[in-house]
């Protein structure tokens, strides 16, 4: 849009569609997977306020489930919508205010870290925070966490053996997408079938 609106230069065609075409394969999933695996935490105006603010997995999400967790809300729930909305707005504030600082002295006590901290903090830290919330949910809903935990752990040794090598890209949007609806479809099932112990019971 800059180049076109301050220099007047403006793409070939091709090019626009193929850049589109290009990460549209590779993100694409993204589009439609993360609203969906996302919103029972964040509910409807967190899921607006976390997709416009970005760092969805590794700030607002925590953030959304902690404080359903320290209010002791049910997710899934109105109240914990509502709880999440508040959450996620503190969290843009304080994002904000802390990015401004760290910019200008993080960055500095970061690079003066030893090497192994910085790839440990660079390679682990996301993997941690899933696992933490993972742990959370995972706690008051076993037998799904369990489900879960089994399809994700399948999904991953068959892209690592190189069995899922015939769709496009890198596969690891198949992993996601079939560990999503395959956990929901079975949650599902499940509570309509009554197998759901009472802690675990959740809203349809």
């Amino acid at each position: 849009m800059a180049l076109l609106t301050v220099f007047d230069i403006m793409p070939p065609r091709a090019a626009i569609l193929g850049a589109f075409v290009s990460v549209a394969v590779t993100f694409g999933w993204a589009w439609f997977i993360e609203p969906v695996s996302y919103y029972p935490v964040l509910g409807i105006p967190g899921t607006y306020m976390a997709f416009l603010s970005g760092n969805i997995s590794n700030l607002r999400l925590p953030c959304a489930a902690a404080a359903q967790e320290a209010t002791d809300i049910e997710t899934g729930t109105s109240r914990a919508s509502i709880i999440s909305t508040v959450a996620i707005a503190a969290s843009i504030f304080v994002n904000t205010a802390v990015l401004g600082v760290g910019s200008v002295t993080l960055v500095s006590v970061f690079q003066a870290l030893p090497e192994l901290w910085q790839n440990a903090l660079e390679s682990y830290l996301v993997p941690a925070v899933f696992g933490a919330i993972f742990a959370q949910f995972g706690r008051d809903y076993p037998k799904v966490a369990g489900i879960g935990f089994s399809i994700a752990l399948l999904m991953t040794v068959l892209l690592e053996l190189g069995y899922l090598s015939f769709l496009p890209s890198y596969p690891l949007y198949a992993v996601i997408i079939v560990s999503v609806f395959g956990t929901t479809a079975a949650a599902r099932w499940m509570w309509q079938r009554g197998m759901l112990s009472p802690p675990e019971q959740v809203d349809s």
